[in-house]
């Protein structure tokens, strides 16, 4: 008699080179019991590339940057999306999809870019420039969203700030993701002083030292890191923009300059390319563990909910950016 193979058995056939046996069957019970549960509450998992391995591939439904999880949101059909990411993410989600359950597996799973503005901050902004779009991108609040003309993600911000048809923007609230944009337009850029605590920690340095030590080596670099380290790489891209320039351009080595979770997700699917692997964390994305994503589908926490008014000014900004994406 045949015996059908766990959930966990058939994602490890995905991720071995990645990550050890024995590391793997500590996750197993966890897997497979969250695909248990997915059954019984109608549920699908929406997964940010910065995830570890094991949700990434092991529990998730549908995984992409910032830009991917907002587009396929809208096609979810489940009752209940869990959201593995950050607050913002699962607050675009609701947006979204104002009728279904959406699910934060941690509610500790903030931004630093989504809590250096206010706003009370771009309100400011516009009675200093007035006539200014404002462009606002989506690591933000649901209240920072309803105050801005149009949202965008690090995937498709050349586009949303090129529609516009303007020579000046207000864009917020990463200056090194609008300094670097701006370097690609003709645009006027007034920018928010907030960064990501992740990729502003990067140096030149630091990709001088990856150069030095592993000789032929491709860079490739998140558009929220400064200037000057997207300067040194040899490509600047979102997260699904370098793992499509991976797998289109197959460099016998490369380095990812951002969260280092995504560059074990990347390896997975392209085991002939060596990783050299720089490594930030987010603690925020971290948080996103197993145990805590099959204690929200088995407890319903932790819901999101917005106000109606703030939802409602906030999915225009975004549906609006969809509409140009």
């Amino acid at each position: 008699m045949s015996v059908t193979a766990r959930p966990s058995d058939l994602a490890y056939d995905r991720v071995r080179h990645v990550v050890p046996e024995v590391e793997w069957a500590t996750f197993a019970d966890d897997i497979d019991a969250i695909h248990a549960l997915k059954r019984e509450h109608d549920a699908v998992i929406l997964a940010h590339n910065y995830m570890t391995p094991e949700v990434f591939h092991g529990v998730a439904d549908i995984v992409g940057d910032s830009l991917a999880l907002a587009r396929e949101a809208q096609t979810v059909e489940a009752g209940t999306i869990v959201l593995a990411g950050v607050h913002f993410m699962a607050e675009t989600a609701k947006l979204l999809n104002p009728g279904k359950r959406v699910l934060l597996p941690d509610l500790r799973s903030g931004c630093s870019l989504a809590e250096s503005i206010t706003p009370e901050q771009v309100r400011e902004l516009r009675a200093q420039h007035p006539g200014v779009p404002v462009v606002t991108y989506v690591n933000t609040s649901a209240a920072i969203k309803a105050e801005s003309d149009i949202c965008c993600t690090s995937g498709n911000a050349l586009a949303v700030l090129e529609s516009l048809g303007v020579p000046e923007v207000i864009m917020i609230p990463d200056q090194y993701l609008a300094r670097n944009i701006a370097a690609q337009t003709g645009i006027r850029v007034i920018t928010h002083p907030g960064a990501c605590e992740v990729h502003e920690r990067f140096t030149p340095l630091d990709i001088i030292g990856i150069r030095q030590g592993h000789p032929g080596v491709q860079v490739l670099a998140h558009p929220e890191c400064p200037p000057d380290v997207v300067a040194e790489a040899d490509f600047a891209g979102s997260t699904a923009q370098m793992q499509a320039y991976v797998e289109r351009e197959r460099p016998e080595r490369v380095a990812l300059i951002t969260e280092c979770s995504m560059s074990d997700n990347v390896a997975a699917a392209n085991p002939d390319v060596d990783f050299v692997r720089p490594c930030n964390l987010c603690p925020h994305m971290k948080r996103n563990t197993l145990s805590a994503i099959r204690a929200a589908l088995e407890q319903g926490r932790h819901e999101i909910t917005l106000d109606p008014a703030t939802a409602r000014d906030a999915r225009r900004a975004i549906q609006r950016m969809l509409e140009v994406a």
